[in-house]
């Protein structure tokens, strides 16, 4: 097991919370870049903007029943509007969009590509000084500031053209927010997978997390995801990556609910600019979906080598225990004492740095193999909105 905790975020006021979470030195920004929206290639700057990530979605490979992102597209507009954590400041670099492929098999064309708040006229996107980039299969491109204000909250809206044909693109399956192939509705997003914003002080905090991150249970176009609702508590908002995949384990990987929390860490947490502090939301899966987990030892020696490869980097890592799940299609009362069992551990603290005790938070007094009844969606597994939020203020 690692060392004791080294910090508690569970105490004390929200504010008191943010500032033990997120409270290391504040980043230099002294030198911080104001200027301009590109660059020649190969120029070297004398000051560089720090960056966070104040908008993200983890991608999976699409299955043939995912017919757009198995067929690709062929001179197709995509629009999708975004609600990012933290904005952006005047004077500061504004910010820039993150698209990657990484279970592509040959390279892509994106572009032109504009970005948008409100009824403001759209700004271009560019990459090097160009309005079109070559995405290579399995790789990631980075665009150009853009100079554009959004406000802590905001919303963003991303266009982005495809010339194609693209073939299979890498996606997220639904980010319960309503988007646009042309003028068909979707909850996907396609190749697009991060936005980044100057940091002004704030560091970036990733959840790697399941269907209750990604918001299963709470209403599209509402942004009552549990990360969202944290942010949202802060009169300056933190900088949150939501990289919750409906389906995700921590142990083993899938066709459909994408490779486990292990397989991804690096590619999904590690690439994330100036992560500091990293929440650790799997393990239901796991244990209720065939096949089930039924040794509570693998699935925290699973956790213990994501908090040794988070340390290796220097992150903080929170872990959570185990929700509720009565009344799920799969419960079973053997199943939800391999869910205790692990709780159990983790409340110990000898495993993570800090715990969201996410099962204290939700269950139900009368009955705590089940969720709250003002908590639960219906399902008896993934909270609502108002289960959402006790899990944003137990944090």
């Amino acid at each position: 097991m690692t060392t004791p905790s080294r910090r508690t975020i569970l105490a004390g006021t929200a504010a008191t919370a943010l500032g033990a979470l997120l409270g290391r030195t504040a980043l230099d920004t002294s030198s911080t870049a104001t200027g301009e929206a590109a660059t020649t290639p190969g120029t070297i700057r004398a000051a560089r903007p720090r960056w966070v990530t104040s908008w993200a979605t983890a991608q999976t490979a699409p299955t043939p029943t995912d017919l757009d992102a198995s067929s690709g597209f062929t001179r197709t507009t995509l629009r999708n509007t975004l609600r990012l954590s933290a904005g952006t400041a005047a004077g500061a670099s504004g910010l820039r969009l993150r698209f990657a492929n990484p279970f592509g098999t040959s390279p892509i064309v994106i572009g032109p590509a504009t970005v948008a708040v409100s009824s403001r006229p759209e700004r271009p996107v560019l990459f090097d000084g160009e309005r079109e980039v070559i995405l290579a299969a399995g790789a990631t491109v980075v665009s150009d500031p853009v100079d554009l204000v959004v406000p802590d909250g905001g919303d963003l809206l991303v266009t982005t053209y495809l010339p194609g044909p693209t073939g299979p693109l890498s996606f997220h399956r639904n980010v319960h927010a309503t988007g646009f192939i042309g003028d068909r509705p979707t909850n996907s997003v396609f190749l697009l997978n991060g936005v980044d914003v100057e940091a002004n002080g704030r560091p970036t905090l990733a959840v790697l997390g399941d269907s209750i991150t990604e918001g299963v249970g709470t209403p599209d176009n509402a942004n009552l995801r549990w990360p969202d609702q944290y942010a949202a508590r802060f009169r300056r908002r933190p900088a949150v990556a939501n990289l919750g995949i409906s389906g995700n384990r921590v142990l083993l990987d899938d066709a459909r609910f994408g490779p486990s929390g292990q397989s991804r860490f690096d590619r999904d947490v590690l690439a994330l600019p100036n992560l500091q502090t990293l929440i650790v939301f799997l393990g239901i899966n796991d244990i209720q979906q065939p096949p089930s987990q039924t040794d509570p030892q693998r699935v925290l020696r699973a956790y213990e080598q994501l908090v040794r490869r988070a340390h290796d980097h220097e992150l903080d890592v929170v872990g959570a225990t185990i929700g509720p799940f009565k009344g799920w299609t799969r419960y079973t009362p053997e199943l939800d004492e391999v869910r205790n069992s692990v709780n159990a551990v983790l409340r110990e603290g000898r495993l993570f740095d800090d715990l969201l005790d996410v099962d204290a938070a939700l269950r139900d007094p009368a009955d705590p193999a089940r969720l709250r009844p003002t908590f639960n969606s219906g399902d008896g597994l993934h909270p609502n909105a108002a289960g959402a939020n006790a899990i944003a203020r137990a944090l």
